[in-house]
């Protein structure tokens, strides 16, 4: 199935890692709502843990991007996946549709919305610094045209939730809450009426003042999910939920958690201590805890579950998922004891 994806035929397919009687069990164990995964796929340090080595060897980052997704889904823990290529340009409906040959009936796939109609300014390339304002900040109509439209139509039922994060804002918008939520609910409202009621659309922030009940309640007028977002700038996960109405017993939205970065880094400050990502560096085990209950909460009650972790997490987002998927398990059974 690799070849979907692939420039050059089968002679570069990848082969998944072999995996423990264990891990497959525990992959039997996972409730079918919760579905755990990763921030993308292409990594030679997932050697072993996802992927097969070639000719003795791990692949490279090139080759894994082109050829490694269908190795990666075959993994029993991976049921999802973060599209993040999209965040910095929107893909074809044939690209999408691509991606989606390549994974298992019941894989779907969490999709980051370009940052072209989240961030309000336009970045100088390489350093990130705000160059302008963005004309196409919040543009509905755009958004629809060529990421939401394409991306549903292309990963048909394997698609999950589209989430659209928003980096920092800044000031001048933070410093109205009221005001800024109803342009970013306003703007999910357009969304939400060119696309399938059953289509999940997230919405995540970097900023802490955000994270409240009115925000949540604004994101549901437009029918919109507020997705937790374990990042430094924000607040513990725990508290997000409670502060989303997330925990609550008779909500009824999904749980979408993106499990991005370690408390007290920076991403490239952890980025090079964690390099190649092929271990558990620092363990977070309070997050842990916490997505776990709310797994087990949300599955119990019928709500689905998407998490995805980064490699910035912990050090290795493949151990951070077997981990936490060990957790969920090991709940969900003290549940139904």
């Amino acid at each position: 199935m690799s070849s979907q994806l692939s420039l050059f035929g089968d002679a570069d397919a990848i082969d998944p890692a072999a995996v423990t009687d264990e891990v497959r069990q525990l992959g039997r164990d996972l409730p079918m709502a919760v579905h755990l995964g990763t921030s993308s796929w292409s990594f030679p340090g997932w050697t072993g843990l996802v992927f097969a080595p070639r000719n003795g060897k791990p692949a490279s980052e090139q080759l894994l991007a082109r050829h490694g997704l269908a190795a990666y889904a075959a993994h029993p823990l991976m049921r999802t996946v973060s599209l993040d290529r999209t965040f910095y340009a929107p893909l074809s409906r044939a690209e999408f549709a691509a991606y989606a040959a390549a994974v298992p009936d019941g894989f779907r796939f969490v999709v980051k919305a370009p940052a072209a109609f989240t961030d309000p300014v336009l970045r100088k390339p390489g350093s990130g610094e705000a160059a302008r304002e963005n004309p196409s900040f919040l543009d509905a109509a755009a958004a629809a045209a060529t990421f939401v439209e394409p991306a549903l139509a292309g990963l048909g039922g394997k698609a999950g939730p589209l989430v659209f994060q928003f980096p920092p804002l800044g000031r001048r918008l933070t410093a109205d809450v009221p005001r800024i939520t109803a342009r970013i609910a306003a703007f999910m409202a357009v969304l939400r009426g060119r696309t399938p009621r059953n289509a999940t659309l997230a919405v995540e922030v970097r900023d802490p003042e955000l994270a409240c009940p009115a925000f949540a309640a604004g994101l549901g007028d437009a029918a919109a999910v507020p997705c937790l977002a374990v990042h430094a700038r924000m607040p513990p996960v725990g508290e997000q939920a409670a502060a989303f109405g997330l925990d609550r017993a008779d909500c009824p939205l999904p749980i979408v958690a993106r499990w991005n970065l370690h408390a007290g880094h920076r991403y490239e400050e952890a980025k090079q201590a964690y390099f190649p990502f092929d271990r558990i560096v620092e363990e977070d085990v309070p997050t842990r805890a916490a997505l776990a209950r709310l797994a087990v909460q949300a599955a119990g009650r019928g709500r689905e579950v998407f998490i995805t972790i980064n490699n910035k997490a912990e050090g290795s987002a493949p151990c951070s998922v077997a981990r936490l998927a060990a957790a969920i398990a090991a709940a969900s059974a003290g549940d139904e004891a």
